[in-house]
């Protein structure tokens, strides 16, 4: 696991100060940090945002992809119309 660097300081003075491992220290943090299921679905919701899964990643992009060929069509039709109504 690899923490960034502001935080890794952080931790590690604590576990210093309170005389307690790192590994201790984290797992002290994430056990306060999830002890409400509250807390828990709102970093679920964070993190599937953030990252989402392989299979949600790729139905966005899919759904995305999607939208704008639906949107280069519209474009394109608009663009025939006026070519359309120039040459009447």
């Amino acid at each position: 696991m690899s923490l960034p660097s502001k935080w890794e300081q952080f931790l590690k003075q604590l576990a210093d100060d309170h005389k307690i491992d790192l590994n201790t220290v984290i797992s002290k943090l994430l056990e306060w940090a999830f002890s409400n299921a509250e807390g828990r679905m709102q970093f679920e919701a964070w993190l599937d945002e953030a990252y989402p899964s392989k299979g949600d990643a790729e139905n966005k992009a899919s759904a995305a992809g999607e939208e704008a060929a639906e949107e280069e069509e519209e474009r394109e039709e608009e663009s025939e119309e006026e070519s359309h109504e120039h040459r009447d």
